[in-house]
């Protein structure tokens, strides 16, 4: 490690960072240091690490804690010099050591990061996927859905991996269907429910890749789907022949992280009531050619109904907690 310089620092958080949520590891990183590669020898330091893993056969990386650059700027010509330096290098050593784009950013919100990455493709939308959390599951996937929002614009979001075994795998994995992006497991090895994975796929192990990123509807934008006890959350996509809408009951399962003191304590277990439309989807128009009338069929892919809707025309649907439906919608010609 010697010849890339590395250095003990202490990183400085803002009052705004600490003011919104504090951090255990950023307190400890804060008061025991941080090592740090000199910013000059940072590309030599990420392609020593990646030819040798190229080498050995690994495809790509993912770096994680990407945001810990905004706290490290003193001394290095400040957080955005040192992010980009970082940032270049890291991308650089990509191109050059693995076969196509294979590299995902972790813990990388940051403005600065995001300004930064000119060639990196996919970045992890939110907090990780917590098995063991009981109350992160319905968290987790609003999260991710209102994340890629923005996200959607600039990267490829990634919304973590899932287990195909645990309790909450078919609400998980129907969110990353949605996604648009990777869709990967963490089974343990031998420890796989093959039903809900062969639900990600076709018959023949191909898949229908969405154009976009998952978003939520534009009913759900100002509406809390975790906390306010009424609002189911309706992700939409689309893809070549068809779009897709998946309504997730969040509610009731898990609370924000910060304290919302307007906003009661909800129930456990909750029966939501809400409506689908064709309508929902946006851009539905890229799909269904200058002579459609606006008649869809429309297909729950759970209940295994069908219905005829015309655009703007919808139907009603009642979840529990952490239980969801994906309706396919593909317009009559």
């Amino acid at each position: 490690m010697e010849k890339y310089n590395p250095k003990l620092v202490y990183p400085v958080q803002s009052p705004g960072d600490v003011a919104n949520l504090r951090d255990v590891a950023m307190d400890s990183l804060e008061k025991y240091g941080v090592g740090i590669i000199d910013p000059e020898k940072i590309y030599e330091f990420y392609n020593d690490q990646h030819s040798y893993l190229s080498s050995v056969g690994v495809d790509g990386v993912k770096v994680d804690v990407q945001n810990v650059m905004e706290t490290l700027g003193h001394g290095f010509g400040g957080r955005v010099a040192l992010t980009r330096k970082y940032q270049h290098a890291l991308e650089e050593s990509i191109a050059r050591n693995f076969k196509g784009n294979n590299l995902i950013c972790c813990m990388s919100h940051s403005s600065d990061h995001i300004y930064s990455a000119l060639k990196s493709a996919v970045a992890r939308a939110s907090e990780d996927f917590m098995p063991r959390e009981p109350t992160l599951q319905t968290l987790h996937i609003a999260n991710v859905a209102f994340n890629s929002l923005l996200l959607g614009e600039i990267f490829i979001p990634d919304w973590d991996m899932f287990q195909s075994k645990h309790e909450t795998a078919e609400f998980h994995g129907a969110a990353r269907a949605l996604s648009g992006g990777g869709v990967y497991v963490s089974d343990k090895p031998g420890v796989h429910d093959f039903n809900v994975l062969k639900k990600l796929v076709l018959p023949d192990g191909s898949i229908l890749r969405a154009r976009y990123a998952g978003r939520p509807t534009r009913d759900c934008l100002f509406n809390d789907p975790v906390m306010d006890g009424k609002s189911l959350l309706k992700i939409w996509n689309l893809n070549n022949l068809s779009a897709a809408v998946g309504v997730f009951n969040c509610q009731g399962a898990g609370n924000w992280t910060w304290l919302v003191e307007e906003i009661s304590h909800v129930p456990t277990a909750v029966n939501i009531t809400g409506h689908l439309s064709p309508s929902d989807v946006e851009s539905l128009e890229e799909i269904t050619g200058d002579e459609w009338n606006g008649e869809t069929a429309v297909y729950a892919f759970n209940s295994c109904s069908l219905s005829r809707l015309q655009k703007h025309q919808s139907l009603e649907l009642s979840l529990v907690t952490m239980t969801c439906e994906i309706y396919t919608i593909s317009p009559i010609q």
